[in-house]
C-alpha cells in the first residue's frame, strides 16, 4: 500500500484514522492539530496532493519523486526537507542494504516519502504515540524520533562491518587469494556508508541552530544533542573502519609481494641446480668422449694404418685416451663444473 499510516494528532494523542489524503486535509483543518502522514513508494498523482495541501516546493518534491539523493536538509520558507540514507546489515549475504527517506515538516505537518525497509517507522509511530506529552511538541520530535531511529539503525550495519573486517584480518595470512577482491568490495561498501552518514553531523547542527521562531525547545535540544553525539562516534568508528581497511590492503600487497619474492627465489635456486646438474653431466660426457674417439678411429676395419704394426701402437693409445680424459677432468674440476 501506498499509504502505510495516516493520523491526525492533537496535543500528542491520535484523534483521527482517516481513509485517503482528502479526508486528512479535512480532518486536520477542521481539529488544528497534526498531521503525519506515511507513504511508501508514493505515485506522483499522490506525492503532487500532498505537495499541493501543505504547499511544499515543487524541487523537493521532484527529488522525493526521483530518488537517489544524497542526505541532506533544506529549508523552503516554513517547510524543511530531509534526505536520509539509512542501512541495515544482511548477516547471510554479508553486505549492506542502504535505503532512501525523504521527510518534509511544517508547522502542522510531517510527512515521511519510504523507499527502502529501513528504517522502521512503524516503530517510531509507536514510540512516539506511547508518549504523548513529547509528542504534543509537534513536527520536530517527530523529526527527532525519525534521525535517532536512522543512527540507532546504523549500529548493526558498523557491528557487521567490524566483524568482516575482523575477518579479513584473520585471512590476510592465510593466504587466501580472495582477500585483495574482499577488501575491495568491503572498502566500497564503507566509503557508501561514510557518505550516508557523515552530512547527519551538518543536519542535526542546523537544527540545533535555527531561527528563533523554529528554535526547538530545551528538551528537543537535548535529544538532537544526544542523536547528534551518536553521529559523531559513529563517524569516528566509520574513518577507522577506513584507516583498517587501507592498511589490510598495504598489508596484503606486501604479502603478495613476498610470496612472489620467495617464488622467484625458489625457481632461482631450481635453475641454478638444474644448471650444475647440467654442467657435470656435460663435464662427464666430455670426458668420455674423447677416449670414445681414440676408441672409433681405431676400430676401423683400415689395413693401410701405420699403428697396426707398430709394438707400441696399443700402450700409446691407451695412454693417450687417459691423458686426454685426465685433462678434461683437470680442467672441468678446476672451473668447478665437477
Amino acid at each position: 500500500m501506498t499509504i502505510v499510516d495516516n493520523a491526525v494528532y492533537v496535543d500528542g494523542h491520535r484523534t483521527a484514522d482517516p481513509g485517503g489524503l482528502d479526508e486528512t486535509y479535512f480532518v486536520l483543518r477542521q481539529r488544528q492539530g497534526m498531521a503525519w502522514i506515511g507513504l511508501y513508494r508514493p505515485e506522483a498523482e499522490e506525492l503532487r496532493s500532498v505537495a499541493e495541501e501543505f504547499d511544499l516546493n515543487h524541487l523537493a518534491v521532484e527529488d522525493a519523486l526521483a530518488g537517489h539523493q544524497r542526505a541532506k536538509l533544506e529549508h523552503y520558507g516554513e517547510t524543511l526537507f530531509l534526505v536520509l540514507r539509512p542501512a541495515r546489515y544482511l548477516d547471510d549475504l554479508e553486505k549492506v542494504e542502504f535505503g532512501e527517506i525523504h521527510v518534509f515538516t511544517g508547522a502542522d505537518f510531517v510527512v515521511t516519502v519510504r523507499r527502502a525497509e529501513s528504517p522502521d517507522l512503524a516503530r517510531v509511530r509507536r514510540r512516539m504515540e506511547a508518549d504523548p506529552e513529547f509528542l504534543a511538541l509537534g513536527p520536530d520530535a517527530v523529526l527527532y524520533a525519525i534521525l535517532d531511529q536512522v543512527v540507532d539503525e546504523y549500529e548493526p550495519v558498523a557491528a557487521g562491518l567490524e566483524n568482516d573486517i575482523d575477518e579479513i584480518e584473520d585471512d590476510l595470512f592465510a593466504a587466501d587469494p580472495g582477500v585483495s577482491r574482499r577488501i575491495y568490495e568491503l572498502s566500497r561498501q564503507v566509503i557508501t556508508f561514510q557518505r550516508a552518514t557523515a552530512p547527519l553531523t551538518a543536519i542535526l547542527q542546523s537544527l540545533m541552530g535555527e531561527s528563533k521562531d523554529r528554535q526547538p525547545g530545551p528538551e528537543l535540544q537535548d535529544h538532537f544533542r544526544d542523536v547528534l553525539d551518536h553521529a559523531l562516534r559513529l563517524s569516528d568508528r566509520i574513518t577507522a573502519f577506513r584507516a583498517l581497511l587501507q592498511n589490510a590492503l598495504a598489508v596484503n600487497a606486501a604479502l603478495v609481494a613476498q610470496r612472489q619474492n620467495d617464488e622467484m627465489r625458489l625457481l632461482t635456486e631450481s635453475s641454478f641446480a638444474q644448471n650444475e646438474q647440467v654442467k657435470r653431466i656435460s663435464s662427464w660426457a666430455a670426458i668420455l668422449f674423447a677416449p670414445t674417439l681414440i676408441g672409433t678411429i681405431y676400430g676401423m676395419n683400415f689395413r693401410t694404418m701405420p699403428e697396426l704394426d707398430w709394438v707400441f701402437g696399443y700402450p700409446m693409445a691407451l695412454g693417450l685416451m687417459m691423458g686426454m680424459g685426465l685433462v678434461l677432468f683437470w680442467t672441468f674440476k678446476h672451473n668447478k663444473w665437477i
